[in-house]
């Protein structure tokens, strides 16, 4: 993994050296034990604040060089906004998990590659960090300081991203210990997640992805990779049909993590995988085309998600699922106006051959609902650039067939951050797929083009709970944010695990 950032834990009373940083509030106050440690002058942040026109509103960020009267490098202070008392309507502040991870990352943004030593004070003007706060302030840091660089041979100051390990000082080292193990799992999900999207196509084709999702296997979690033959045994002619045209095979990869009950039905996930996109016979223009590496980023999500519950013995069943392929315009790659036969029996007319994920999907989605019959199912896929028209980069598009399901998915994303908006289903868009010489065709019209695709890939879970996620721009070249400087963002890792911490696992 591409994560040079290690977070540790340290008494309040430890020694201090080279950077510290902070929390304030807009009262420009510390917490009591942050400023006996350090021995501040009772006014040097308010004099500072004044200066540097700081005034602590919620992420803002006061860096002081060589602060007075104390023997460290900097002094970092992160603003939390309004004081816990001072709300009008008489509440206390609730700071939410999602704010202290943006702590983290901010704090993270003003290190840099020699920032050797730092110890930030994990305690709020009123009280010492909770555990799970310290957690998710720890998980922030991790985040934002993954760079990916491996191909780089020569860097610059700018690119050398963060070396750092980080001190995080704590009321109860043993406490924050605990709290962080399971978050530090899932922060190497979304790393996991993050790696795989950014590598070139010609170093992650669909073998070389299933091999790298073989490495669960170390955490207990059963990999099976079905080649061609499997597949044509089982009938997915839908997802072999778009991989007939690259000279690198396709496969998919079925992992199961059983965590839960003995017996009990598995949640499941779904990936679209395709580790390059061209567009087939109907080929993509050549602006940008270098960019599908990333089509992929549904598959790199469930494998980061799969790691994530296993890695901290999730209690639940789990079923992840993913169709690697190449869509590429070889002499032999499939046609518009071809007619392929889905693992379902179900025909399909190829009238886009750039309508290839929803085809990846069918077979795997088949495969899991009749297969596993899990209590959901749960598929994500950088599918259409009508989702990006529709709802830009802050949501992902969420379709679903299930109430319950989909207003647990919009929950979990208000938490996260990872957010969604549900979009509609309805027959009026369903028979835009109808065609006349199959039972289906693979594109509808122009208009309503996520929505007739999240159509089609209903025709293909029976009365199974389905939900499916186009995270066509939130998962690759999203914009940048205080947990997030990379290209891959790792999108879905932590709104799904979220998800099934909340409603599915079983209370320990």
């Amino acid at each position: 993994m591409s994560d040079a950032v290690k977070v540790g834990f340290v008494p309040m009373s430890a020694a201090l050296r080279g950077i510290v940083v902070v929390f304030c509030d807009e009262s420009l106050r510390i917490g009591p034990a942050t400023a006996k440690a350090l021995g501040l002058a009772p006014d040097l942040i308010k004099r500072a604040a004044s200066a540097g026109q700081f005034k602590g509103k919620d992420g803002a960020v006061l860096d002081m060089l060589a602060p007075e009267g104390i023997q460290i490098q900097r002094l970092i202070v992160i603003g939390t906004g309004k004081p816990k008392d001072s709300n009008k309507d008489g509440k206390d502040k609730d700071l939410k998990d999602k704010d202290f991870l943006k702590y983290g990352g901010s704090l993270a943004g003003k290190l840099n590659a020699n920032s050797e030593a730092v110890t930030v004070f994990a305690e709020l003007p009123e009280a010492a960090m909770t555990p799970d706060q310290i957690s998710a302030l720890a998980t922030g840091i991790r985040l934002r300081g993954y760079r990916f660089d491996r191909y780089k041979t020569k860097k610059k100051d700018e690119e050398g991203g963060l070396r750092a390990t980080i001190s995080i000082a704590v009321a109860d080292v043993a406490a924050a210990k605990k709290a962080f193990l399971p978050r530090s799992h899932i922060a190497d999900g979304v790393i996991i997640a993050r790696d795989l999207v950014n590598e070139p196509p010609n170093v992650l084709f669909p073998e070389e992805f299933a091999k790298r999702a073989t490495a669960l296997r170390k955490l207990d979690v059963t990999v099976d990779v079905l080649d061609v033959p499997a597949m044509k045994k089982l009938g997915m002619g839908a997802l072999l049909g778009v991989a007939q045209g690259s000279a690198r095979p396709g496969r998919t990869v079925v992992m199961r993590y059983d965590g839960g009950k003995r017996g009990e039905a598995p949640v499941a996930f779904i990936g679209k995988g395709v580790c390059f996109d061209t567009g087939g016979i109907s080929i993509k223009p050549s602006g940008s085309m270098e960019d599908m590496k990333g089509d992929m980023g549904g598959a790199a999500c469930v494998v980061g998600l799969m790691h994530a519950l296993a890695a901290r013995k999730a209690k639940v069943n789990v079923v992840g699922a993913i169709g690697l392929v190449e869509n590429m315009p070889d002499g032999n790659a499939q046609r518009p106006g071809d007619i392929v036969t889905s693992m379902s029996g179900q025909t399909i007319e190829i009238i886009n051959t750039d309508a290839e994920g929803r085809l990846v999907l069918a077979d795997v989605l088949w495969y899991v609902a009749t297969k596993y019959k899990p209590k959901f199912m749960i598929d994500l896929a950088t599918l259409t650039g009508a989702i990006l028209v529709a709802l830009g980069t802050e949501h992902a598009g969420l379709f679903s067939n299930n109430d319950e399901l989909a207003e647990r998915l919009v929950t979990a994303g208000q938490e996260t951050g990872e957010k969604v908006w549900r979009m509609p289903l309805g027959p009026e868009y369903d028979k835009l797929i109808d065609s006349q010489f199959a039972d289906m065709k693979n594109t509808g019209s122009r208009h309503g083009g996520s929505i007739t695709a999240a159509q089609f890939l209903q025709r293909f879970v029976n009365d199974t709970p389905w939900a499916h996620l186009d995270i066509a721009g939130t998962a690759m070249g999203a914009p940048k944010s205080e947990i997030n400087q990379s290209w891959g963002s790792g999108y879905g890792v932590r709104l799904l695990d979220r998800l099934v911490a909340d409603f599915y696992e079983a209370k320990r």
